[in-house]
């Protein structure tokens, strides 16, 4: 696959992680704390691919790595709230909060090598 295709298919795939927590915080209860947590849920996980996205417009390898590691970031908040949801007793839709911290892992683990490539401690053939 092709840099450029690895682009794509990353950004897509934030994409559509964001559209899954869309439908996934519609149906939580609207009680105040589950809107706080709906709130900073969806904050920190449109962050991962609003970021990525941005840094495809990087100016810099520099540009670039600083929006990739504000996306790192926000996949590991986001891992944060979905945990705490998990741990909750009142919580209800166990296979789609299973799904979305099974992605958020996986957007996480993407990120975080993408970041030891930049910084030079990882190859892309290692």
């Amino acid at each position: 696959m092709s840099n450029e295709e690895f682009k794509t298919r990353l950004i897509n795939r934030s994409f559509t992680f964001s559209l899954s927590l869309i439908k996934f915080v519609s149906n939580l209860p609207s009680t105040n704390v589950f809107k706080v947590i709906t709130d900073q849920l969806l904050r920190s996980g449109f962050s991962i691919g609003a970021n990525i996205a941005e840094g495809q417009g990087g100016s810099s390898k520099n540009d670039f790595k600083n929006f990739i590691h504000h996306a790192y970031k926000s996949s590991i908040e986001t891992r944060y709230w979905l945990a705490l949801l998990g741990k909750s007793d009142i919580f209800f839709n166990n296979e789609g909060l299973t799904n979305l911290i099974t992605e958020a892992k996986e957007l996480s683990k993407i990120l975080g090598s993408i970041l030891l490539t930049l910084k030079g401690k990882k190859t892309f053939n290692s």
